[in-house]
């Protein structure tokens, strides 16, 4: 095993971080100055090998663009969620990178959760000084996300009003994809200002998807990917 580790480490360090990752937008424009209006559409960056998260537009749902395919994912109940795919679906803020290749970075048996994930990127990649696409694929023991359901005609002026009607979902024993950026530059603008990551979740069956806030699982069932060029 640490043969494994030490090889794959190697390979990571042969290449360079990609910086093209492309930002819309900001969250505290969202959060404090209620720009609630689409300012990217899905369809004018959905491509093959594009990724990207952020909230659909008006706070009304959760975005995921997973290798071109935009997952749209609305509260139909406090206990029930809808996903679908709309190219024309449009967010206020949104971080995407058209990413060509991935390399797979092992996780240590110490990661099982995201405050674990944030810190094991921070010290892996924050040398690096610049933004970066991650992604997991493998069994999460319990996972906890949410979807914005901002009332309609609601007036955004802080966090709170942001938050009002967003529905928290969770799934143990679930088999998904992930999608995440890291960068310790981007508080506020596509991270909260407590973390480094932003991560969108959705089942294999993309049936069940939103912004993670919570993850546990055994490294062993994981496999963590970063974006390279």
């Amino acid at each position: 095993m640490r043969k494994v580790y030490t090889a794959a480490l190697l390979l990571l360090c042969s290449w360079e971080v990609s910086a093209q990752v492309l930002v819309t937008g900001a969250m505290r424009n969202t959060m404090f100055t209620g720009q609630l209006a689409g300012l990217v559409r899905m369809d004018t960056i959905a491509k093959q090998g594009a990724f990207g998260i952020g909230p659909l537009d008006h706070l009304r749902g959760e975005l995921l663009l997973w290798d071109g395919v935009a997952y749209v994912s609305r509260a139909t109940s406090d206990t029930a969620l809808a996903v679908e795919v709309d190219r024309e679906a449009s967010a206020p803020f949104f971080v995407h990178a058209n990413v060509p290749e991935w390399v797979e970075v092992p996780l240590p048996d110490s990661i099982t959760g995201l405050v674990e994930l944030d810190g094991f990127l921070t010290g892996r990649f924050a040398h690096e000084n610049r933004p970066m696409a991650f992604k997991l694929s493998g069994w999460i023991a319990r996972a906890e996300i949410h979807v914005v359901d901002l009332p309609l005609g609601a007036v955004v002026r802080s966090p709170d009003d942001a938050h009002k009607g967003r529905k928290t979902f969770v799934r143990k024993d679930v088999e998904a994809d992930m999608l995440g950026f890291f960068s310790t530059m981007h508080k506020a603008v596509f991270t909260h200002h407590d973390t480094n990551i932003h991560v969108h979740l959705v089942n294999k069956e993309r049936s069940w998807m939103g912004h993670v806030d919570g993850l546990r699982f055994d490294p062993r069932a994981i496999r963590l990917f970063v974006q390279v060029q």
